[in-house]
């Protein structure tokens, strides 16, 4: 998918069809038509558009002729197939030339409808710089805002977890710190990115500019610490919480136990007397009581010293 917006004097976003200056060139899993278009109206490497295009490129920024290229990670939520509901982290690559921005993802993303429907302040497609970290910044709230739902589901799977006996749970926390991982992968080499444009001049910054870096490069360091706490409590909360369900089968399995043992003592009593043997008081009037007292009793005998140690 290709798609070309241009802000106006009137600071109203307008989608166009050719790439012109101050353009944004927007491609999310783009033909290979679409990237030869670009590569040649904008004056691009062709290697490098698809670089953001393999799902294992690493977070970068390199500069060649003027042009600036920014390849960093950004989060989406996606479903394993167990069905559980996960985060993982692809490239996203910024193109800075001198006639335009260009963004190329495999998958479309909210972050850049943010942009889209112009919800960010002072965005201008001609302001390079500034359009190119505020990518940024918002690319950090969003890992801000799923760290956040990751705790929150982290929360509702402990409260079940306390009265379960399957898997499903574990799993569940299982998806969630793979999130994690990739979160924290994703956001250690971001971070070396963002101080490399910080540090070696990368981007022409005006002093406002400097200040959203700052602010960009804030918000990352504080989704590593949260990605990175959470990651260390749902781990032990994982270890904790196996050994819960372990245990909880093991009372019930203890319970079930004890039971059968105690079914087991009149069914042992009724065989004796099942014998085709003599056997005492077989010539009373109702013989049937006599194995039925020492039943009651040896089981009720039972019952009291298993619940005496706590069995049950």
């Amino acid at each position: 998918m290709l798609e070309i917006f241009k802000s106006t004097e009137t600071k109203v976003l307008e989608k166009v069809d050719v790439i012109s200056k101050g353009c944004w060139v927007n491609m999310y899993a783009p033909t290979a038509e679409e990237i030869n278009r670009v590569s040649t109206d904008a004056q691009v490497d062709v290697d490098i558009l698809k670089d953001a295009l393999d799902d294992e490129e690493r977070p970068r920024i390199e500069r060649d002729d003027g042009r600036v290229y920014i390849i960093v990670d950004f989060p989406y939520i996606v479903k394993d197939e167990t069905g559980y509901e996960g985060y993982e982290t692809i490239p996203i690559g910024i193109i800075l030339t001198d006639e335009c921005i260009i963004t190329v993802s495999l998958k479309d993303t909210p972050i850049l409808e943010e942009f889209k429907r112009n919800r960010v302040k002072e965005f201008f497609t001609f302001k390079k710089t500034r359009f190119a970290l505020q990518i940024l910044f918002v690319i950090s709230s969003y890992y801000l805002r799923y760290l956040k739902q990751i705790n929150k589901k982290t929360n509702e799977i402990e409260r079940v977890v306390h009265q379960s006996l399957k898997n499903k749970e574990l799993y569940a926390f299982l998806a969630l710190e793979k999130s994690l991982v990739y979160f924290t992968t994703s956001l250690k080499s971001n971070k070396v990115v963002l101080d490399k444009i910080l540090r070696f001049n990368y981007l022409k910054m005006y002093e406002e500019d400097k200040d959203l870096l700052e602010d960009v490069i804030i918000e990352k360091t504080q989704a590593i610490e949260m990605a990175e706490t959470y990651r260390s409590i749902l781990s032990g909360m994982m270890n904790a919480f196996a050994s819960i369900i372990s245990n909880n089968l093991n009372i019930v399995m203890k319970f079930l136990t004890s039971i059968t043992i105690i079914l087991a003592l009149p069914t042992m009593v009724a065989s004796f007397y099942g014998m085709n043997v003599d056997i005492p008081f077989q010539h009373i009037r109702h013989p049937y009581v006599i194995p039925l007292s020492i039943s009651v009793f040896f089981a009720s005998l039972t019952a009291f010293i298993f619940w005496k140690k706590k069995y049950f």
